[in-house]
């Protein structure tokens, strides 16, 4: 059920959209970019020392070809928009989410009247500010997926999540939206929370995201990866490569190939990263730490701890 009142906000027609309305057959450009541009400028969108807006997307309009300089997320909080991201067509329809990353290529059709699109404005350097604010275990899908929206990665321009029927998703972003919107005390801090909320369920439901049509290898890094961040203690590769019906021995090629890493490697990371956290966080003694994140031979959780930290669990304790 929509909040009204914030959909009632959200519906308002814009001066922009007025003039649209009335004859005009383009976008206000200065809005959104320099007269001689095609990129889409922060500091047109921004106010001074912000790192983070919304506005709703501008209806009955075509949006023609253009970049950001920033990260743009758009949620469809009612009915659905076209575009074309690298000239691939996605139909974004209500409830879901699509983030583009700085090389994305994006062009939009005409919207509807009912058609509600919210535009996230960020700047990369908001992740880094909720990730700490968070202060969760590393997730090393979660930092490949952010990885790719910083760092412009050429080989994913977009995360289409298509998460409508998850209330809790549903719901952050609701209070995400409406926070921005009204310029609370602590706001900066409540957004960066609620971005870090919005990540953490959506590393559950990464079997509902897409990154574009020939894209296998950065498709299977994410099963990869989520199927590591699920299954540390006992996962063996075999069980993902039944998981997939592919052939074990590819599989474990495809692992070095696209991680630089083998398979045994990735979870001694994984391993190792959440004892790192349980040392930090928890009273657990060192031995229920080395079964809780899948060694049952204490020494030996000892020396491979030791070989990466240079100190033992518990001088790392210690230290801490």
């Amino acid at each position: 059920m929509k909040n009204q009142v914030l959909l009632d906000k959200l519906k308002v027609i814009t001066p922009e959209e007025r003039e649209i309305l009335r004859g005009k057959k383009e976008i206000d450009k200065k809005i959104y970019m320099e007269s001689a541009s095609d990129v889409v400028d922060n500091k047109k969108l921004l106010d001074q020392n912000m790192l983070i807006q919304i506005r709703p997307h501008t209806r009955f309009v075509h949006f023609p070809k253009h970049k950001h300089n920033y990260i743009e997320v758009i949620y469809m909080y009612q009915g659905h928009t076209i575009h074309l991201i690298n000239n691939e067509e996605i139909d974004l329809q209500e409830g879901e989410i699509l983030f583009l990353s700085q090389n994305a290529v994006q062009e939009i059709y005409p919207a509807k009247l009912e058609d509600i699109a919210v535009n996230f404005i960020i700047l990369p350097e908001f992740f880094d500010h909720t990730l700490q604010m968070i202060g969760e275990e590393e997730n090393h899908l979660r930092d490949f997926l952010i990885g790719c929206l910083k760092n412009g990665d050429d080989s994913i321009s977009y995360l289409h999540f298509k998460v409508t029927d998850i209330l809790p998703i549903q719901n952050i972003l609701e209070n995400l939206i409406w926070t921005i919107m009204n310029d609370w005390q602590n706001n900066r801090s409540i957004n960066q929370i609620t971005m870090g909320l919005l990540f953490l369920q959506l590393m559950n439901h990464t079997d509902k995201l897409s990154v574009g049509k020939n894209q296998f290898e950065q498709e299977l890094v994410i099963k990869l990866l989520r199927f590591v961040e699920e299954n540390y203690k006992e996962g063996q590769l075999s069980d993902l490569a039944e998981e997939l019906h592919c052939d074990l021995y590819w599989l474990s090629r495809m692992v070095k190939k696209i991680t630089g890493k083998t398979y045994t490697e990735l979870i001694q990371r994984k391993r190792l990263n959440q004892a790192v956290y349980l040392l930090t966080s928890t009273k657990l003694s060192v031995a229920d730490i080395s079964y809780a994140v899948g060694y049952n031979n204490v020494s030996y959780f000892h020396r491979i701890f030791y070989k990466q930290y240079k100190v033992t669990p518990r001088e790392y304790r210690k230290c801490k």
